[in-house]
């Protein structure tokens, strides 16, 4: 009955191709949306990516790695006097202006590590050497800035070139790898003391405290000193990250208007594969009466309508996940699109569309149980 069931999905050509078009286009909706959205996530917490760090302290209102509220540079001694931290060393973050020597400005964001040890400086360095950092006047340029920085030149930035940080000379002496950043702009590394000279001048210029505990010490149990008896604020790494993303999905459209995307593709899975399908059973209900005027049951003639059904879901959801997947590798070739698709999304789609298959077969399935075998002699 199964192998009956299949020769008549494929024998009528038009209706198959609408079905798979239906599921293919609802599964590419759903899939293309949610990996976006996690794309766009990671993006939110590129600072905490880039520098890596097992614990961060900041001022007790912030609440995402991206918001700067400036401590004291005595926050940093208050953290290395917590029972159980190996090291503590200041970062600076800010947004800033760079200006070329053709007068143009592009946004980057500046990081200011620390002077001795250069705590949370990049690990991937594609040109140049980190260990030039401590040169007067120099700063590292990630892969990103030398696209954004080349755009109006003849010829891309690199090692040796030399641009302008708020009136200050920058000379870049190391090109690095890094992740990007949910504001747009590529990532400059410099020391600590020389991003304070480069950023306009305030009382407090202190971003955040970059901590690691001792041996036989947890970073969780060193968070809850910390804010204990600093009065600060302390994330663990991936506390941080997770914290970062959801600022964003309660202060931003963005889960709104991600979900309007994937609810828009499964209504439209579900109204394309139902109606196409139900028009596929009642253009074959005088086969279907045969085979119950020959005997079968209504259980054996649910199971070729669920059969069918399955059938097309496998093929409409693998056609649209491949899909998916190669616009994915093509948007993270050309780097300025977010882009991540975890087993998780393919998963929650592959759920989504066996629903759709379902209410698919259950329109087929309330025609065929009301089926009457006399309709074949009609």
């Amino acid at each position: 009955m199964i192998r009956i069931a299949l020769k008549m999905l494929f024998g009528d050509r038009a209706k198959y191709l609408m079905l798979i078009s239906g599921i293919t286009f609802s599964t590419l909706l759903m899939t293309q949306g949610m990996s976006l959205f996690c794309g766009l996530m990671t993006w939110t917490f590129s600072t905490v990516r880039n520098v890596r760090v097992p614990i961060w302290v900041a001022d007790p209102e912030v609440e995402q790695c991206n918001d700067n509220k400036p401590m004291r540079d005595t926050d940093t001694t208050r953290v290395r006097s917590v029972d159980g931290v190996a090291w503590a060393v200041p970062l600076f973050q800010n947004l800033s202006m760079a200006s070329l020597p053709d007068g143009t400005s592009k946004m980057i964001t500046l990081i200011g590590l620390d002077n001795n040890t250069l705590i949370g400086a990049p690990d991937k360095i594609i040109a140049g050497r980190l260990e030039d950092l401590r040169m007067p006047n120099t700063v590292i340029l990630d892969d990103f800035g030398v696209q954004r920085l080349s755009a109006d030149r003849k010829h891309p930035i690199g090692v040796g070139d030399v641009f302008e940080i708020n009136d200050h000379e920058a000379r870049i002496v190391a090109i690095c790898e890094t992740h990007r950043s949910f504001t747009g702009g590529p990532y400059v590394f410099t020391t600590y003391d020389r991003a304070i000279q480069y950023a306009p001048n305030q009382r407090k210029m202190l971003s955040f405290v970059l901590v690691s505990p001792q041996a036989g010490v947890s970073a969780e149990e060193l968070v809850a000193r910390i804010k204990a008896q600093t009065g600060l604020a302390a994330f663990t790494h991936n506390a941080f990250a997770w914290s970062t993303i959801m600022w964003y999905m309660r202060n931003t459209g963005i889960p709104i208007n991600v979900g309007t995307i994937v609810i828009i593709g499964f209504i439209i899975g579900a109204a394309v594969s139902g109606q196409t399908f139900y028009s596929f059973v009642l253009e074959n209900t005088r086969h279907f009466a045969a085979l119950r005027a020959m005997g079968a049951s209504s259980g054996e003639l649910c199971a070729m309508l669920l059969a069918q059904a399955v059938m097309v879901g496998f093929i409409g959801y693998g056609t649209g996940l491949g899909l998916v997947s190669l616009l994915g590798s093509g948007l993270l070739k050309l780097g300025k699109v977010p882009f991540l698709l975890l087993w998780q999304t393919t998963a929650i789609v592959g759920l989504a569309v066996m629903v759709i298959v379902g209410i698919s077969a259950a329109l087929g399935i309330a025609r065929i149980v009301r089926l009457e075998p006399a309709i074949v002699f009609r």
